[in-house]
């Protein structure tokens, strides 16, 4: 009975920014679970790399790029998923961008593209995917958000505040939509090693700092948050929406450590 609550045999899902870092282990976790995985960003190799992968795994997948900043992309996304599987039941928002800069120094250009893609681009994806799920009456919607969500990291502002924004934007899809069968859910990560951060992360104060905060004393492993991921995709969190999962080490929870 338990497997079968946190199957995902038969169900389609969408990763946007699904293609590398956090949002590649994901896609390959939903595929290891039993789903079909449409991994996709605006990396046309990369999509073509992550796909290979999937297929791999013994599942089928589109091999179609989009930007979460191009609502047009997004609805052709949708189009070529219903062509190809007549539906999408899982769709996990992963795309995001983050920059470090004094806040007196960040432009309003890089504020509203921070905002754009990691914020509103999420929006775009649950109006798009969203709209389908609701007239199925089925859908589960999984957000990115961030610990910053909740404590401040110095010098990421705009990144700090579309992720917040991303919290608040899964507790309001949550109340409209859980009644027509779509539950709207988060993970917010801790500090997850990756080929983006990993130099920052292993020779930097600031990475000295992030391992110094988290109680378990290790950066987390992408993969650690498949467990999460497959649970709010699965019928398993049936009963589960508007709630923001953080799977940090206990970053949150630290005070003194030593």
């Amino acid at each position: 009975m338990t497997s079968q609550l946190l199957s995902l045999e038969g169900k389609v899902a969408v990763v946007t920014g699904g293609t590398s870092g956090i949002g590649r282990a994901l896609s390959l976790g939903l595929a290891d679970a039993g789903a079909d995985v449409i991994a996709t960003a605006r990396r046309q190799q990369q999509v073509e790399d992550t796909a290979t992968e999937i297929e791999a795994r013994g599942r089928k997948t589109i091999r179609q790029a989009s930007d979460v900043c191009d609502r047009a992309s997004l609805e052709a996304l949708l189009a070529a998923a219903l062509d190809k599987f007549g539906k999408v039941d899982i769709l996990v928002n992963c795309a995001g961008i983050i920059k470090r800069r004094p806040t007196l120094e960040v432009t309003e250009e890089e504020w509203n593209g921070i905002i754009n893609t990691n914020l509103t681009g999420t929006l775009r994806a649950c109006q798009v995917f969203g709209k389908h799920m609701l007239d199925r009456g089925y859908g589960r919607i999984i957000n990115i958000s961030s610990l910053n969500a909740f404590a401040a990291l110095s010098e990421v502002t705009a990144y700090a505040a579309s992720k917040a924004g991303v919290a608040s934007l899964t507790r309001s899809l949550a109340v409209e939509w859980s009644k027509k069968g779509v539950t709207v859910n988060a993970i917010a990560p801790g500090v997850f090693r990756t080929d983006l951060n990993a130099q920052l992360l292993d020779s930097t104060a600031r990475g000295q700092e992030l391992l110094m905060r988290t109680p378990m004393g290790r950066f987390g492993k992408t993969e650690e948050l498949i467990g999460a991921l497959v649970y709010l995709a699965s019928n398993s969190s049936s009963f589960v929406t508007g709630q923001t999962i953080v799977v940090d080490g206990g970053f949150l929870a630290s005070g003194v450590n030593q």
